[in-house]
């Protein structure tokens, strides 16, 4: 069964033996990060591998400095386990199982193929979000005496900015087909009842800023030749809250909901890199077989999970950015200050006592390290239906997501793997990956001891390295400019001969498995273990 909340979900990590109560009074000021970045680098439980894998217990804090009886749960997705839990399966590939088996259906060729398909149809229908009356998220309502203070609002490290709101479900409509769209993007806290809005240029969220000013811009004759541009053209030139001059940005604003604390298959659709046509709240249900029940929000259009803990309602002016950061990100290293919208708020509605979710980035292993290989694995199917060579990919943890990937295939012609890599530059949020790796099917890429013992024979730099322009991750602070630098592929898969190499290529070394079998009959005899 579905977690009903986030409240459901705590209770399932606790009877799980995976949720420690800490009842000692601690600081949301850099006390609860240092906590948890020590919690998610212990070794966790051994699950039957060959080693612990590190993350801790997720976290439950119930003395908070400053705000009496709140409670902040941290960590809930820090370990490979609580993934599983997370998403109701015994092991990751279930999900992927799933969602192979629907995009592997064909299209109908007679009337019996329609007929077998209605029960599949009729499975997805039921994933598909509602809308109910009200809520949870709606026990206390406050449209005048309200303040983003109330809450335990996390800073992480000594150099960030300030409080950030870093595990928010934030809701946008695309103002030109009326579809929503929930990202995560962390926030930074201004005040009592305004945070920074950090959607970078290439995320959902950002995009549906442009369309809408594009619409103002057109609506109001303004003369607006490229509002992408104006927006660049505005972050080279200002600091601060100013705008640009009359005509070069529109007037207006932009709806947006933010939902805290939600249950689990909520916040992680949050993150998934969907096709764009496919909405998170849809994911949300198919991942946890139930349709997610959304409430209109009180002072914007926009729909809400109603059992989410916190919603914060507002709206995003067109003419207004703020600097926002430092923040100590992902990558290890503090992003730098930038320009992002203003988030103002116009309401806030919550449950009663609700509970704060957040988490902690840094360098890893750490939560979001675990909750990216969910998405590795769970959408490696979609990746395939672009790229069916494609056998398997490891981002690994080290590689914070977008700076390394390592890909196996089944390779059937010369030049194959740069196909591959180009192919995978394409794919949406993968045109950032830095450097990608591509082997061999026989390849274990799950195995980095295997791989670098593969690629560092396999290549010869200069005619297997191949370097090319285009965008980079917003917190890539190496590139030559930002957003924008240079990116690596290298093919280390054997060489053919049609591919230049005319030389022999060696056998690697294996036994026979005629003496592995005499040698495994003879081992208990042999006395070494």
């Amino acid at each position: 069964m579905a977690y009903e909340d986030i409240r459901d979900w705590i209770a399932a990590l606790d009877r799980a033996g995976e949720l420690k109560r800490i009842r000692t009074e601690v600081d949301p000021i850099l006390e609860i990060a240092e906590i948890t970045d020590r919690v998610s680098k212990m070794p966790g439980k051994n699950n039957g591998g060959p080693a612990p894998s590190p993350g801790g217990p997720a976290l439950l804090f119930q003395n908070i400095k400053g705000h009496p009886g709140a409670q902040v749960l941290i960590n809930q997705f820090g370990s490979a386990r609580r993934m599983n839990l997370a998403l109701e399966v015994g092991k990751l590939d279930e999900v992927a199982d799933r969602i192979r088996q629907f995009i592997d259906v064909k299209s109908p060729q007679g009337f019996l193929d329609k007929v077998k398909m209605l029960p599949m149809l009729a499975e997805m229908g039921k994933f598909f979000p509602k809308t109910v009356s009200s809520g949870p998220c709606k026990e206390v309502i406050r449209r005048d005496n309200f303040s983003l203070d109330d809450f335990p609002i996390l800073q992480c490290w000594p150099k960030d900015a300030g409080r950030f709101v870093t595990l928010p479900c934030v809701v946008t409509r695309d103002p030109k087909t009326g579809k929503r769209n929930v990202g995560m993007y962390r926030m930074q806290v201004y005040d009592q009842r305004s945070t920074g809005m950090h959607w970078q240029r290439q995320k959902v969220g950002a995009e549906h800023y442009r369309e809408q000013m594009r619409a103002a811009a057109a609506k109001e004759n303004v003369g607006v030749r490229d509002p992408a541009r104006a927006a660049v053209d505005l972050m080279a030139r200002s600091s601060g809250g100013s705008v640009l001059a009359d005509g070069d940005r529109p007037a207006g604003k932009m709806e947006v909901a933010v939902a805290i604390g939600t249950d689990p298959a909520i916040t992680f659709s949050a993150i998934v890199p969907a096709p764009p046509d496919v909405e998170e709240y849809l994911i949300a249900g198919f991942l946890r077989q139930k349709p997610v029940e959304l409430v209109k929000c009180e002072t914007v259009d926009l729909e809400v999970p109603a059992t989410a803990e916190i919603i914060l309602e507002g709206h995003v002016n067109l003419d207004e950015l703020r600097a926002e950061g430092p923040f100590g990100d992902h990558t290890g290293y503090y992003s730098l200050e930038d320009l992002y919208p203003v988030f103002h708020l116009s309401c806030i509605t919550h449950r009663k006592d609700p509970i704060y979710s957040t988490t902690i980035v840094g360098k890893p292993p750490m939560e979001d390290g675990w909750m990216g290989k969910a998405v590795e694995r769970i959408f490696l199917p979609l990746m395939r239906l672009t790229i069916p060579e494609i056998v398997d990919i490891n981002l690994p943890v080290e590689g914070v997501f977008h700076n390394l990937m390592i890909v196996s295939i089944k390779k059937s012609y010369p030049g194959q793997a740069r196909k591959v890599m180009n192919a995978v530059w394409s794919l949406g949020q993968a045109m950032f990956t830095k450097c990608i790796l591509v082997v061999d099917e026989d390849v274990n890429v799950q195995d980095i001891g295997e791989v670098t013992l593969k690629v560092l024979n396999h290549i010869d730099p200069e005619r297997d390295i191949q370097f090319m322009l285009g965008p980079v991750d917003s917190l890539d602070h190496a590139s030559r400019l930002p957003n924008y630098g240079s990116k690596m592929g290298i093919d280390a898969t054997r060489k053919w001969s049609s591919e230049g190499f005319t030389r022999p290529w060696p056998d690697e070394i294996l036994m026979d498995e005629k003496t592995k079998a005499l040698v495994d009959k003879k081992w208990k005899e042999l006395g070494i273990e």
